[in-house]
């Protein structure tokens, strides 16, 4: 997640915005900036690579001043570069953003016609001429932000200030996350509470829709709309562990709603919404080899294998190239028929897996290219691969795996739609509307926790159950394997996940009022026959959780519960889908009383066989 930090007050601002990104820098980044009023103009000072050298061209050139903004950033619109870093200015307005803006080709454009100058290659310089362009018709700093928010589509938490209201820090909020430190005679803005721990405990947050307008001794919020919001400041009396979870009572919970952020980061400079193409400069040593590819092998364990089953559906579709699926763990014990015409893709959150490494070694001794899907920099992995995709979910602490998941979900959708265009299988239109689809779905994810609130009261109800089943369909059936993983880990529930074709094969045999059958029934070219293998389900007593795009009256009709997601691609849904099922996974083991964060015998990375 990139770092947002912002100051006003009387101390010096550019102590305390680089002391706040500090406090940030656990999420990664490839670039850093400040800007601060001094004297009735803007500066800013930006960087490329770490913060410490930011900090060595502020020692050069120092920033005073009492108010000001900072960032961190992963590229998402153009390559890492100083032009390119935050903050992003037009005349006098300076803007710093998180997120992806979806509609800013259109408002380029638009922008660029009537003769503005846009600087940079990045989605956010359009905010920061939007601003402006409204200031210069007579509106101040609050009013033009709130204008200018109204065009924008996408996901987005900003942090403005002008050289014209020198005293005042506007933000706003859709999608990700904004926090603001209230002090005493000074505030604050960031993206994550630590940032702001050492300077104020009290806090409060902005929601979806809202803006704030912040001076040195006044907070107030409103809607988009206009409309005045009241919003209790909170008193944050965490201990460090606390602060890392983010005031959520486990590391689970906290990961499952930074989701929609690791989308966006996993997402950043992947994606050219220009050209309508996936941009992966990591597989360049794949380029002169793609030709002469025959099939592509994926290696995983445990909740990655179930990403790399979702890969199989995605890699074949997009290119139509033989795709196969093994656990590390068999992979090593078998004669494999690998060769320099095959690829193997090995997905791991750690990096350290003993088998799946054991794999890596199989490919090396047979001149096959290897590709690692991976989250943690410079691990085993991601050392002896030869490329290196890597999934930027930060830090992931609970044993179960969630964000990490989803992350590597999107990256093998990247690399299911790079494969397709190079071996010519997609059309450029095809890869066109393919990446819009990508660049809607943090949006997409965020609804999903909307859920959240049905979700608890449906866990209530299924904590005291032995067994459960999961089932889906086509690309959702190892959703409902990764559903029954993430329950079976946290919370000991016995629980298994099929194919809903295969349920009379079998399982159907277990079905009675005791057993609840978590169904992912997305509306696609399936649906109607889950729904007759759910009534089949519902004529020997089941107990019904369906989690659908679509909930007719059909599926009402048999559903003991429904959980709704919004609509998309039918290659989007799986990780749609995934969100729910994490989250009734948390809350019937906390009503069961588990622990979550570290399950019984488990642990976070197998390194040892």
């Amino acid at each position: 997640m990139c770092g947002i930090v912002g100051y006003v007050g009387s101390r010096d601002a550019g102590q305390v915005l680089i002391s706040g990104l500090r406090k940030l820098e656990y999420r990664g980044y490839d670039s850093a900036g400040v800007a601060a009023i001094h004297g009735g103009a803007v500066q800013m000072c930006r960087a490329v690579g770490k913060l410490d050298n930011l900090v060595e061209a502020l020692a050069d050139s120092p920033l005073p001043g009492t108010i000001g903004i900072g960032h961190t950033r992963w590229a998402t619109h153009g390559k890492p570069s100083e032009e390119n870093a935050h903050p992003h200015r037009a005349g006098n307005v300076v803007v710093i953003h998180n997120g992806i803006i979806e509609n800013y080709l259109g408002l380029r454009d638009e922008l660029t016609a009537g003769g503005s100058q846009l600087t940079s290659e990045t989605d956010t310089e359009v905010i920061s001429h939007l601003i402006e362009r409204e200031m210069s018709s007579g509106k101040d700093l609050a009013e033009a932000t709130r204008a200018a928010i109204g065009r924008l589509e996408g996901s987005f938490a900003i942090a403005v200030l002008s050289a014209l209201e020198p005293g005042r820090l506007v933000a706003a909020k859709n999608a990700t996350p904004v926090v603001i430190g209230v002090g005493e005679n000074e505030n604050f803005i960031a993206s994550d509470i630590p940032a702001l721990l050492e300077y104020t405990r009290d806090v409060l947050f902005l929601e979806d829709g809202e803006m704030a307008s912040i001076t040195a001794d006044e907070v107030s919020v409103q809607t988009f709309d206009g409309e005045v919001v009241e919003r209790e400041v909170r008193r944050v009396t965490w201990d460090p562990v606390t602060a890392q979870k983010g005031g959520h009572k486990h590391f689970l919970i906290k990961e499952i709603h930074e989701q929609p952020q690791v989308l966006i980061d996993t997402m950043r400079g992947r994606l050219s919404q220009e050209r309508g193409e996936v941009v992966l400069p990591e597989l360049a040593g794949l380029e002169s080899k793609i030709a002469s590819m025959k099939r592509v092998t994926l290696v995983a364990c445990g909740t990655a294998w179930h990403a790399a089953l979702v890969g199989k559906y995605l890699i074949e579709r997009f290119s139509r190239l033989p795709v196969e699926v093994d656990y590390g763990s068999e992979y090593r014990y078998r004669d494999p028929v690998l060769d320099e015409h095959s690829l193997m893709v090995l997905v791991s959150q750690s990096g350290e897996t003993a088998d799946t490494l054991a794999a890596l070694a199989a490919a090396r001794e047979r001149g096959t290219p290897v590709v690692a899907i991976c989250n943690v920099v410079d691990s085993s992995i991601a050392r002896k691969a030869d490329m290196v995709l890597y999934t930027r979910a930060g830090p992931e602490i609970s044993v179960a795996s969630t964000k990490a998941f989803t992350t590597q979900l999107t990256a093998l959708y990247l690399l299911g739609l790079y494969l397709g265009r190079r071996v010519g299988h997609l059309t450029a239109a095809d890869e066109a509307g393919f990446v819009q689809e990508l660049v809607h779905l943090p949006q997409l994810a965020e609804r999903c926790l909307k859920a959240e609130k049905d979700i608890t009261v449906a866990a209530r109800g299924l904590a005291e159950a032995s067994d459960m089943l999961y089932l889906g369909r086509g690309i959702n059936y190892p959703i409902a394997l990764e559903g029954a993983l993430k329950l079976k880990e946290i919370s000991y529930i016995h629980a298994e996940g099929y194919p809903a074709g295969e349920m009379k094969h079998g399982p159907i045999a277990l079905i009675d009022e005791h057993m609840p059958v978590v169904v992912l029934i997305p509306k696609d070219e399936v649906y109607e026959k889950t729904l007759t293998n759910l009534r089949e389900v519902e004529s020997r007593g089941g107990r019904i959780i369906a989690v659908t795009d679509d909930a007719g009256d059909e599926l009402r009709d048999v559903a003991e519960t429904i959980i709704e997601i919004p609509s998309a691609s039918s290659f989007l849904t799986p990780l749609l889908l995934t969100i729910p099922l994490q989250l009734l996974a948390y809350y019937v083991a906390v009503a069961r009383g588990t622990d979550v964060d570290q399950p019984r015998n488990l642990a976070k990375s197998v390194t040892v066989e």
